[in-house]
């Protein structure tokens, strides 16, 4: 009796199950999975709680940022207003446009590396921001 009870207490009990820990090599543990998937769900959360937390700022950082945000929609609307300025008054529109013909083209150039670093610098500090 005393041997089939160290047997059964090997295999089945004893703090040590034999079958479970075998079983547990191949298959995950349902209840301990979802403990883990728990923790790191709410491990997750708090780390999002984190990075989204309004943070106080001074006014002149709030300034800075309110005319960052100005020359994106201000070209817009300007493309739009040459549009209409075209079809309600052509001649003004016209003579407008010789003007911009005789700008020289390394202008162009410095206007376009202006505002290509303008857009790119602002796009890589947001993107910087927004991994801290």
């Amino acid at each position: 009796m005393g041997l089939i009870d160290r047997i059964f207490g090997m295999v089945f009990g004893g703090g040590n199950n034999l079958i479970r820990d075998t079983a547990e090599v191949f298959v995950e543990n349902a209840e301990k999975g979802a403990a883990r998937e728990a923790v790191m769900r709410g491990d997750a959360l708090a780390q999002f709680a984190g990075e989204f937390a309004l943070q106080q700022r001074g006014l002149f950082d709030r300034f800075m940022d309110a005319l960052n945000r100005i020359p994106r929609p201000a070209m817009a609307l300007g493309t739009l207003a040459l549009f209409v300025s075209a079809i309600t008054d052509p001649i003004w529109f016209a003579s407008r446009m010789q003007g911009i013909a005789l700008v020289p083209e390394p202008l162009w150039w410095l206007l376009g590396a202006i505002v290509s670093f303008y857009f790119g610098a602002r796009h890589q500090l947001k993107n910087q921001q927004f991994h801290k």
